[in-house]
């Protein structure tokens, strides 16, 4: 009798034990429930991998979401426009309780998702409206990245003087070109500070600027650089997010300073260095927010000291020598306050130096500056808001071309 009971435990062992499992069995390595249970989170981007800016956000948002242990939800090659906004509503409708968007264009469609969908956060990098819409739910972000680009054209300083010693300039003055994507304030600073970064180490330096009214065109970027070039350009550098400018450079055989990412394996005769935004603190810092109840702040600006803000690793088989160790030294004076990238003694405007300027920084679309921002003897940029309002045309920079 005991053996055929024992027989029959047996059996209904064999048959309960997959149904059991099929239902997950309450346990937490399942992959089962706890998927289920996971925080979304979304990202709308302007391109896809191709584009190294997008890439850059992309590839940030993978590592954080895997670090924090949510999901991640990416919707790539988004438009300036409505598509935005149906990108973002898609994402709500898929459970994302957070959404990220990476492209200045996208702010007003964010802000319409944000007033849609008051439940979800919405986090903006490069916008300005978020300190003025009053939205609990809508915020704003970007990086003292001028202060990574001041670094970069420190070690364009150190080439360009290493160039002229070895009397190989185009010219009688060391030259740079620099390809620009808008006129906007962010590029009009990013490319300002890269040339006081240079004229730090090189003082005798001037630089043309040409822009190509788009983010990511790689023939426009390229036909940019070669122009740039072509006027006697000693070194290239960029704020537009093809590999247009660095293949141009490769091929020339001219020194090129990078954006977003190391660009060597494209061209590792020409390539010194590159800035770039650590998305990844930002992100974190949200996810962190989320699951735990606490507030976003309204503007956040990530630095050297958060890890925001880096350099990518020198190439020093094209950088000049000691180049690392000036490096070095000039971020160490950014960290501890002793060097201002926008010192207002490094630079004039029309011959004149500055000790006060008013700047749009409330962004209302009226064009109307309204705050002070020099003042201790520097331009306090990203201090009022996070994305760039320095839109000034210091003496030293040429633009070819102003219609974008």
């Amino acid at each position: 009798m005991k053996k055929k009971l024992i027989a029959l435990m047996l059996c209904l062992a064999m048959v309960m034990m997959p149904l059991l499992a099929s239902c997950g069995g309450g346990g937490s390595d399942d992959g089962g429930s706890s998927e289920e249970a996971k925080m979304k989170v979304g990202l709308i981007t302007l391109h896809d991998e191709n584009s190294t800016y997008d890439l850059n956000f992309i590839n940030a948002f993978q590592e954080s979401c895997d670090k924090m242990g949510v999901e991640a939800v990416i919707k790539k090659n988004i438009p300036e426009g409505q598509e935005c906004y149906d990108a973002a509503g898609e994402l709500v409708d898929e459970g994302c309780t957070l959404i990220f968007a990476d492209s200045f264009g996208h702010e007003a469609y964010m802000i319409q998702a944000a007033k849609e969908f008051p439940d979800v956060q919405f986090c903006h990098a490069t916008g300005t409206k978020a300190h003025t819409e009053g939205l609990d739910n809508y915020h704003n972000a970007f990086a003292a990245i001028y202060e990574g680009r001041y670094l970069a054209g420190v070690a364009a300083g150190m080439k360009l003087n290493e160039i002229k010693e070895a009397g190989n300039l185009k010219g009688a003055t060391p030259k740079m070109g620099y390809v620009g994507a808008f006129t906007y304030a962010e590029v009009v600073s990013g490319y300002t500070s890269f040339y006081l970064g240079a004229k730090s180490v090189c003082p005798d330096v001037t630089m043309d600027v040409t822009f190509t009214g788009s983010w990511y065109d790689e023939t426009a970027e390229k036909e940019g650089a070669n122009k740039l070039i072509q006027g006697g350009a000693d070194l290239i550098s960029q704020h537009a997010d093809s590999m247009g400018a660095p293949t141009a450079c490769e091929e020339a055989g001219i020194p090129d300073v990078s954006y977003n990412g190391s660009t060597k394996s494209a061209a590792p005769n020409t390539y010194i260095i590159s800035s770039r935004i650590n998305w990844s603190p930002y992100y974190e810092y949200c996810i962190d927010a989320v699951q735990n109840g606490k507030a976003i702040d309204t503007d956040w600006t990530g630095t050297i000291e958060t890890g925001s803000v880096e350099l990518t690793e020198l190439n020093e088989d094209v950088a000049a020598e000691g180049t690392q160790a000036k490096l070095d030294e000039v971020k160490a004076g950014l960290a501890d306050g002793s060097i201002h990238v926008f010192d207002t003694a490094n630079f004039t405007v029309d011959g004149a130096a500055l000790d006060s300027y008013k700047a749009d920084v409330d962004d209302m679309g009226d064009y109307e500056p309204e705050t002070e921002v020099i003042s201790d003897g520097y331009f306090h940029e990203s201090e009022y808001r996070s994305a760039p309002y320095f839109d000034l045309q210091i003496d030293g920079i040429n633009l070819l071309d102003t219609a974008f």
